[in-house]
């Protein structure tokens, strides 16, 4: 009799519990759903500016490699490694003793038929000569002259000067060395104007012109600015297809020759895509969605997203050019809710 009592009991209690459950359930379902304000944004095929960094060096416009043009030892080189120098300068005087020897030698084989010339002409002018005579002295003394002038130039290459204003990058020999022809003795680079060279795949050197505009970065100069594409290679590198690319650039005290580069090219994909601001794209666990207006009414889609950049991302799948989605004030919106565009 007891356990009667108690199940009639616990049966009115779990009816009643349903009954209040149905009632709360009829309420909440009676309700209609708020108007959202939100910020929407038209979807439209854009093209992606796609770039890609390639490394690159520093490099002066104007370097030279300094050689020697006789034989002989150094006997004074007045300049050290970074010394700046300017045009006409002396960087090496090399000691050439038989090239002083033939230079006396000529000054004197020149000074004998120049005087033996004018005497015969003076000759001549007083009928005490005859034209073939003074035109074989005058033949002895172009001579001569052409052998003294060869005598000064080589006199000449025992001054080695500096070709344009510059700093000494590179120094290879010292006073005291025996200087061969062809030699190298320094290298002088003009850190004034400088450029970056850099290799351009080949699909990417099709797109760049002369006159273009690239950012160029010198990480340890702190250095990040455009340049102008001044020089493109003609032809690829059939081993690394590349093509060689110059661009100027200016204004960079702390730029040096040689620093490592980075040249960001344009990319070579064409294809629309549609972007959306990121703030349209919510997640929901392994599920990407968007919140699409419709009527007036916030309808939520499932999307595939691809690349992030600049606050945009990419749209693979799951939405078409001309939809509007909603940008800001979907974190509480509702599949179906209607809303309210705020402009």
């Amino acid at each position: 009799m007891r356990y009667k009592h108690f199940f009639s009991a616990l049966s009115l209690c779990l009816l009643l519990t349903a009954a209040g459950c149905k009632d709360s359930g009829h309420k909440g379902a009676s309700q209609p759903l708020p108007v959202a304000q939100v910020r929407v944004f038209t979807v439209a095929g854009q093209t992606p500016q796609r770039q890609s960094e390639v490394a690159g060096a520093v490099e002066s416009l104007q370097r030279a490699t300094i050689s020697a043009k006789i034989s002989g030892p150094i006997e004074e080189m007045p300049v050290e490694l970074g010394s700046a120098v300017q045009k006409g300068a002396l960087l090496a005087r090399i000691s050439a003793g038989e090239i002083a020897a033939r230079l006396s030698q000529a000054e004197t084989q020149f000074g004998q038929a120049q005087r033996n010339f004018d005497r015969e002409k003076r000759l001549l002018a007083q009928d005490a000569s005859t034209r073939e005579t003074v035109k074989s002295l005058e033949d002895a003394y172009r001579m001569a002259e052409a052998g003294l002038r060869e005598a000064r130039a080589l006199r000449d290459y025992t001054l080695i000067t500096a070709p344009f204003a510059g700093i000494i990058s590179q120094k290879m020999a010292n006073a005291g060395d025996l200087a061969t022809p062809g030699m190298p003795l320094l290298v002088l680079e003009n850190t004034e104007h400088l450029q970056v060279v850099a290799a351009a795949p080949e699909g990417a050197a099709l797109k760049i012109k002369k006159g273009d505009t690239l950012a160029v970065t010198v990480p340890a100069a702190e250095f990040s600015q455009t340049g102008t594409v001044t020089e493109i290679g003609p032809s690829t590198d059939t081993a690394s297809r590349t093509a060689l690319v110059k661009i100027s650039v200016h204004g960079g005290n702390s730029l040096r020759p040689g620093q490592y580069a980075r040249v960001t090219l344009p990319g070579e994909g064409d294809a629309k895509t549609l972007l959306v601001p990121e703030t349209a794209l919510f997640r929901f666990g392994q599920m990407e969605r968007v919140f699409v207006l419709h009527n007036n009414t916030a309808q939520l889609r499932l999307v595939r997203s691809g690349e992030h950049r600049e606050g945009q991302v990419e749209i693979l799948t799951g939405l078409n050019g001309g939809e509007q989605v909603v940008i800001q004030g979907g974190e509480r919106l509702i599949d179906g809710q209607p809303v309210a565009i705020v402009p």
